[in-house]
């Protein structure tokens, strides 16, 4: 089958990114192709153009994305040709027209659930129900901070969180993101360029700290964010979008009254089909429930994939964003 694809032969800045002719073969054993309707921009696409995470050129990009299942290989049960799905994960590819992927890995789409929002929300909301449910699980009465709490992820922790009877502070960058992190859930709101931001977090919450920190930020916030944690706090460091972390000492978390930190990767929580369609399951019945929704504030051809890493990069996105093969 004739496609295209984003590949990088280089690791770089957006201008890496090429629009290619591929080829798709025929399924393997455990395979479905997938003809592609929507692919989910996130965050750790970065990443892998950077070469924060390196992974072997040429390489074709992507994480995420939903469509129709054109083909079944040997031996594949879980799917049939004609079925609406959606995937996250390794291989990367999911920047592509159309390709194969394993068939255990794929995940039927609810009837009520546009395809759209399906892959804007598979990767995302996947890592707001690890965070929420799994790294720390927040309690009714909890306060937690929230980095990038406009964005794509922070946008879906917000909700879900105040669903489950939290108090969510959100740490954004500008008004505009200031009102749409209110809107999504956020009780408070501190301006990332705040010096202390610490010491705003213990005003509001009387002097104690806050449960748990969610940092997607990384380097330039894992001291600041220790600092926000109550007692037996947990600190959850998710991202690296201003780089990795440095290397800290294991005192810091002593003489901080007995932190705990946990760096969380979503696939060590959905390792099997059973985990993974547990998971699913609870972020499509969030949704039917309305305590999480989708919002798909950009939408980019395939092709113009650079532009769109260089507004996510630039901090231009608000909520989710979609490429259209």
């Amino acid at each position: 089958m004739n496609a295209h694809a984003i590949r990088i032969h280089e690791y770089g800045g957006p201008e890496v990114l090429q629009y290619e002719s591929i080829e798709v073969p025929e399924p393997g054993e455990g395979e479905a192709t997938i003809r592609h309707t929507a692919i989910g921009l996130n965050f750790i696409d970065t990443y892998h153009r950077t070469g924060l995470y390196p992974l072997d050129l040429p390489l074709n990009l992507g994480t995420e994305a939903a469509g129709l299942v054109e083909a079944a290989g040997p031996g594949v049960t879980d799917v049939s040709p004609g079925d609406r799905v959606v995937y996250t994960g390794l291989p990367l590819g999911a920047y592509s027209t159309a390709r194969n992927y394993p068939a255990n890995r794929l995940v039927p789409i609810p009837e009520e659930i546009a395809d759209e929002h399906a892959a804007a929300v598979l990767l995302k909301g996947l890592t707001a129900w690890y965070l929420l449910r799994r790294s720390y699980p927040v309690k009714a009465g909890d306060t937690v901070l929230l980095y990038a709490a406009a964005g794509g992820v922070g946008s879906l922790v917000a909700q879900w969180a105040k669903h489950l009877g939290a108090t969510v502070i959100g740490i954004v960058s500008t008004d505009q993101k200031a009102e749409r992190a209110r809107e999504k859930g956020c009780e408070h709101i501190i301006m990332s360029d705040n010096a202390d931001i610490a010491g705003a977090v213990r005003e509001l919450t009387g002097g104690e700290g806050v449960a748990a920190v969610y940092d997607s930020i990384g380097k330039d916030t894992f001291m600041t964010s220790l600092d926000c944690l109550r007692p037996h706090g947990v600190m959850v460091t998710f991202g690296n979008a201003t780089g990795p972390v440095d290397s800290f000492a294991p005192a810091e978390l002593a003489k901080r009254h007995s932190l705990y930190v946990t760096r969380p990767v979503l696939f060590d929580f959905v390792a099997t089909r059973d985990d993974l369609l547990g998971a699913t399951g609870e972020l499509f019945g969030a949704m039917r429930e309305g305590a999480v929704t989708v919002d798909v504030n950009q939408m980019y051809a395939l092709a113009d994939a650079a532009q769109a890493h260089n507004d996510l990069e630039s901090r231009k996105t608000t909520g989710s964003t979609i490429l259209k093969p």
